[in-house]
Order: structure tokens, then C-alpha cells, then sequence
């Protein structure tokens, strides 16, 4: 492999074809900081350049941007995943096994807030399991503050929400 950057750009890919959830950058980033691989400024560049060259799909959800990776990121994997050692592969599959219950509950309730053209601000909050959506609300509440305590209480309760309205409706 002549140039480190596209390692990290395969890791990345690697670790995003594992899961069938986008995972955020901080959650990619945390593993291969951790593990040393390369620095924050490297890692960034790798990640901007999979989504400009359309390997990788970005969604950004309140200040968190998750990745998923795309048909193309997978073909390129498939030509170059050789490039990723044995020992990196181990090393994700373990972070994996480790991690897998909060890396997909962090995505499993979503709540995100936005000016609205009227008034107050609209919350847009989102429950899902297994990639399927469980709800989608959106609330409008008067201040900024509101807002950002509705999305904050949602991770928390998004599923005796649910429930309840599942309860109430049934």
C-alpha cells in the first residue's frame, strides 16, 4: 500500500460495510483514534474524500454526521478490502462485539430541532429498530431552550413514548 491515507479510507469503508446502521463519525473516529492509527486531521481527510468521490453517504442530525457507506463504497471494498491487515479486521470485529448495543441505540432515537417558518421551533423526533421507523413526530415548540430539552428527553424516552401511544391508540 503506497499511501497511508487510503488505508484509513478502506478501514473506514471496512468498518461501515460490518453494520447494517450508518455509524457517526465520532463513533469511527473514537475507534481508530483510540486504537492509534492516525491523527484527527487525517482521519477527516479520508472521511471527506469517501463522501466527495461518493463512496460514502452523509447524513447530518442535529451536530452529529452519520456515515453510510454506498454501492460504490462496496465495489471499491470488494477490489481493495485485501489492503486491510488481518490485524485491523480483528481489531474492528472486536470493537463490534463490544460496542454493538450503544452504537445502535445511539441511533435508534434521533431528534433534531429547526427555526420554523411561523413561529417557534419545529422537533422532528424519530424511533427506529433495526433500521425500521417505529414513529416520526414533529412538535413545535416556542423557544430554542424548549427544543433542545425536547431532543435531549427523547433519547430517553422515545420508547415508552411509543409505547404509550401504542397504549392509547390501541
Amino acid at each position: 500500500m503506497s499511501e497511508p491515507l487510503t488505508l484509513y479510507k478502506l478501514i473506514i469503508l471496512y468498518m461501515l460495510q460490518k453494520v447494517d446502521f450508518p455509524l457517526s463519525n465520532a463513533q469511527i473516529s473514537g475507534f481508530i483514534l483510540d486504537k492509534g492509527y492516525t491523527n484527527y486531521f487525517h482521519l477527516q481527510q479520508a472521511i471527506s474524500e469517501l463522501i466527495e468521490s461518493g463512496l460514502v453517504r452523509s447524513e447530518t442530525v442535529r451536530n452529529a454526521s452519520y456515515l453510510k457507506i454506498t454501492e460504490s463504497g462496496n465495489q471499491t471494498l470488494e477490489y481493495f478490502g485485501t489492503e486491510v491487515s488481518e490485524d485491523i479486521k480483528k481489531d474492528i470485529g472486536e470493537f463490534f462485539r463490544e460496542n454493538s448495543m450503544e452504537l445502535k441505540e445511539e441511533r435508534s432515537a434521533m431528534a433534531d430541532y429547526y427555526k420554523s417558518d411561523k413561529e417557534g421551533y419545529l422537533v422532528r423526533c424519530q424511533a427506529k429498530e433495526r433500521d425500521i421507523p417505529l414513529i416520526d413526530m414533529t412538535l413545535t415548540v416556542p423557544t430554542k431552550e424548549a427544543a433542545e430539552a425536547l431532543c435531549a428527553a427523547w433519547k430517553n424516552k422515545s420508547k415508552q413514548v411509543y409505547e404509550s401511544l401504542l397504549d392509547m391508540l390501541l
